[in-house]
């Protein structure tokens, strides 16, 4: 039998080492493959930035509009709107902060989505993303590409007096099958 000139190469028998590369190779295949999944297939179109830059539909007016806040005997005053097509269908929506007309104090806010239907004169809340039940005063509010976001001064404790919130929390809510997702970019910190 006639010996090979070239001499044995170290890589052509598998050992161990080998297969843990490979391994490692194909979970970081897999875990990189889940984060980068494309977005849930529907049925309808999404629409092309000039309809979500001018929506066909005009957005709904905060006017004569029954927000969920219990206020008695003084009424609910929408302290800022924006508008903006935020399920992708053409037609804008409203998203209003609202809070009790206290006249003193740092009354909570909340914040509603409004719409309405084809055919409907009135708007209606279809969404609250912040109760005010929760204690929240929204501040640097906003409805850019799709997406609410806000900041939320908060309190650590019950103790904690209105005037003088001690949290601050940046939140942005986006809609996603079918509802809107709360995503925070930062964690609560101290204000």
């Amino acid at each position: 039998m006639q010996q090979s000139a070239v001499p044995e190469l170290a890589h052509t028998r598998t050992r161990p080492i080998h297969w843990l590369a490979t391994a490692t190779a194909l979970a970081g295949v897999v875990a990189l493959s889940s984060l980068l999944q494309p977005d849930a297939a529907t049925a309808a179109q999404k629409p092309g930035p000039r309809a979500q830059s001018a929506p066909a539909v005009a957005a709904p007016a905060t006017d004569g509009v029954d927000f969920p806040l219990e206020c008695g005997p003084v009424g609910a005053v929408v302290e800022r709107e924006a508008s903006g097509d935020l399920d992708g269908d053409g037609r804008a929506e409203t998203v209003a902060v609202v809070h009790c007309d206290a006249g003193i104090s740092t009354p909570p806010d909340g914040v509603y989505v409004l719409t309405h239907g084809v055919g409907e004169a009135r708007a209606r809340v279809v969404a609250t993303l912040v109760d005010p039940k929760d204690r929240y005063t929204v501040e640097d509010f906003a409805v850019r590409e799709g997406a609410v976001t806000a900041t939320l001064l908060g309190y650590s404790s019950v103790d904690v007096p209105t005037c003088c919130p001690d949290t601050e929390e940046s939140l942005k809510w986006r809609w996603r099958n079918g509802s809107f997702v709360r995503s925070s970019p930062a964690a609560v910190r101290p204000v």
